[in-house]
């Protein structure tokens, strides 16, 4: 009978154990990121992706980056660039692939599932790269190749990336001593799970606001548009009326024709509050504990302040270079938001308002100003801009530019029904890359507006591998038989972040590290921003501007009025970005890890920077997701866009100069100096390879229209 029972055990433990791999096995088979991707152009099969295949892929994609790592280390070899720096460069290949496809979709389609996740993973996989950047025998061979590089004959992207990679250790504390490493450790780890707190709680702070409106004369003001895009998510939303949100496309329309001042209080004040609500989504106890803990890692690595360790690898190279700048600017900027608001005030006394102008009246009697200055109305601008000729616009840039075809693409999975692909290929055929677009606001993505890589440009085997890019928006939608039909700020973030695209899709390095927007915060604006030049200007505009219903040519009438209004409002537009540039700065120049009150901080801030009271900095600290929604992001670095804003007027100088906008002698020095050669040379060398000179801040002061 033992026997018997001994047998039955043995078979049982038997089956269960070979259940259990053929689970393992079915699972891993059925998981898409452990196979190869036979997709068009290998990119991710977002049709076969589910959201329980992101938890084995992580753990898969760490054990495997791990065990490359530790084939490096263990290498007996002595340390070269092939055995060590582009074994580096190659090592991870799951892991970067998972990262890149679930991190893109949490920010532009994701849920709480996904949010659950990315709290879980997020630590994980930073103190993985921690563990990796202050393994001292790792660094040991990647200070090697790198003290040896001349004598290894290291030149051109060779040598940038033996470069890039020593600092990148540097950077990330393996020079630090033992005790001072598990203090960075124990900082980065904090950081990730806080920046991450952040972010979830503003994604929720904007899924939480609704203004509700059942009365019609509430509505007194707003365009058609705007109504029907409230009324269609009202109904989408199961409520009676008309429902307006702090998405862009509903908020901005709000502020700008809303007769009823009570109404528009109250949604720039739900704006403005965004994590400033003392609720349970409350950012201000997690900023004051980031930018604590932000110094606290810069003294660890030798720094007084985080914006002297974040700079120093940038053009500006110190913090005082950037706040220089930004505080020069806005010495000049103060002197016309003050007469701007004068102006506005004159019109509220004019109509018999009998109240003193605040933050949210400047948007509604800027278009009343607008409407009697320049008899424009920012309302018969859009039928002209509907998206699909927006779009089509930046294709013939690029095509006049650049040489580029696109052609739509419907047979590539996609990870909501909503984003659109294309193919990017030469004059000649020859492959470009891959572009997805993705234009309209929901529930699960991000504000604002973002580039991202699913696939980084490089080359294997001597072939070019083709990168895969991404457009986030978040624009006005279709309602019913109107489409999507843009304002000129949304034309011109569409350029914008096409300007990014391009610097990814006609990337051309031999390694991804240095390839397109792998470049410095202060550098990586200038081709997004120097598209915008082009989106007004009246040879393109004839282009590709034209009557969604009439399929008219915007006419020369409208265009000498956009013209004429250009200048228009650039106080406010100016100084709203340079307050929130300076808060930036004040945050992470703060030389004492001692925390400090949130608010009695941005008030001091605000009122050094001489900022007037009707005007708030475009993000205030507890929504300001490009600083503290990411451990680095664009933390002392939000000057960045205005110090490429000097750039990009000084660059389409070069094009305005030749009296040819499109002039290809001038686009093809750009394409090869500026967005083909991503971080191969120090971005001042590259500007200047470009220019022939240095920037001057002339043309970006006369557009501002601050000198003649």
């Amino acid at each position: 009978m033992k026997k018997i029972l001994l047998v039955i055990m043995t078979l049982v433990v038997t089956m269960s154990a070979c259940k259990k791999q053929e689970e393992a096995a079915k699972t891993t088979a059925e998981n898409p990121f452990f196979v190869e991707w036979t997709t068009p152009f290998e990119v991710p099969p977002f049709d076969l992706i589910k959201i329980e295949h992101y938890r084995p892929a992580f753990d898969e994609g760490l054990k495997q980056h791990q065990q490359d790592i530790d084939a490096i280390i263990n290498n007996a070899e002595e340390p070269t660039f092939e055995n060590t720096i582009l074994a580096l460069e190659n090592a991870g290949l799951l892991l970067t692939k998972v990262i890149s496809v679930f991190f893109n979709i949490s920010s532009a389609d994701g849920n709480d599932e996904m949010q659950a996740i990315e709290e879980e993973y997020s630590p994980k996989i930073t103190k993985h790269f921690d563990e990796m950047n202050m393994n001292e025998k790792l660094f040991a061979k990647v200070k090697s190749v790198y003290d040896n590089r001349e004598k290894l004959g290291l030149q051109g992207e060779e040598a940038r990336l033996v470069e890039k990679y020593y600092k990148s250790f540097v950077r990330g504390g393996t020079n630090l001593s033992p005790e001072d490493k598990e203090k960075m450790k124990e900082i980065n780890t904090e950081l990730v799970n806080l920046t991450t707190q952040f972010a979830k709680n503003l994604l929720n702070e904007n899924r939480r606001f609704r203004l509700v409106i059942t009365e019609e004369s509430e509505l007194a003001g707003l365009p058609e548009s705007s109504r029907a895009a409230a009324a269609e998510l009202a109904k989408a939303e199961e409520k009676t009326g008309y429902v307006f949100t702090l998405d862009k496309p509903s908020w901005i329309p709000f502020m700008q024709f809303a007769d009823k001042r009570e109404l528009r209080e109250k949604m720039y004040k739900a704006y403005i509050n965004r994590g400033n609500n003392n609720d349970d989504l409350d950012n201000k106890k997690i900023i004051q504990k980031i930018a604590s803990l932000r110094v606290k890692k810069a003294n660890l690595m030798g720094h007084k302040t985080w914006a002297d360790f974040v700079i120093s690898y940038n053009m500006a190279k110190t913090a005082k270079n950037a706040n220089d700048l930004i505080q020069n600017i806005a010495k000049a900027t103060v002197p016309f938001a003050k007469a701007e608001a004068v102006e506005l005030q004159k019109m509220i006394d004019k109509e018999g308002g009998n109240f003193k102008l605040e933050p949210w009246d400047w948007w509604y009697y800027t278009e009343k100003l607008r409407k009697e200055k320049y008899n424009l109305n920012e309302e018969e601008i859009r039928p002209y801009f509907e998206l699909n000729n927006v779009r089509q616009g930046v294709f013939i840039l690029s095509e006049k530019l650049f040489g580029l075809k696109f052609e739509k693409r419907d047979d590539l999975p996609v990870y909501n029904s909503e984003c659109e692909t294309f193919e990017v290929k030469e004059a000649n055929g020859d492959l470009v890359g891959i572009m997805y677009f993705d234009f309209f606001p929901r529930s699960g993505k991000r504000g604002g507006a973002w580039m991202n890589n699913i696939r980084e440009q490089y080359y294997q085997d001597g072939k070019r591998v083709a990168p895969v890019i991404i457009n986030v928006c978040n624009f006005t939608r279709p309602v019913g038989d109107v489409p999507s039909l843009l304002s000129i700020d949304e034309a011109e973030t569409l350029f914008h972040e096409f300007g990014h695209a391009l610097h990814g899709l006609l990337a051309n390095s031999k390694y991804k590290s240095i390839a397109g927007t792998n470049v410095p915060r202060d550098f990586v604006e200038l081709p997004s921003q120097i598209l915008e030049n082009w989106v007004l200007e009246p040879e393109l505009l004839k282009m590709y501007a034209k009557h969604y219903k009439t399929g008219e040519v915007i006419p020369d009438e409208l265009i000498k009025k956009i013209q004429d209004s250009k200048t228009f409002n650039q106080g406010f537009i100016t100084m709203e970005l340079i307050a929130a540039s300076i808060l930036d700065l004040d945050w992470h120049m703060l030389t004492d890890a001692k925390e400090v009150d949130a608010i009695e901080f941005e008030n001091a801030s605000k009122k050094k920077m001489g900022l007037i009271k009707e005007i708030e900095p475009r993000y205030s600290s507890w929504y300001f997701n490009h600083i503290f929604g990411s451990d680095f992001g664009y933390s002392a670095g939000y000057y960045g866009y205005t110090w490429s804003a000097v750039l990009d007027a000084d660059a389409f100088q070069a094009f305005a100069e030749t009296g040819d906008i499109f002039n290809k002698e001038v686009a093809t020095k750009f394409r090869k100096n500026i967005l083909e050669a991503g971080d191969s040379k120090d971005a001042d060398e590259l500007y200047r390879a470009f220019r022939g000179s240095d920037p001057k801040p002339d043309a970006f002061l006369k557009r501002k229209n601050f000198i003649k």
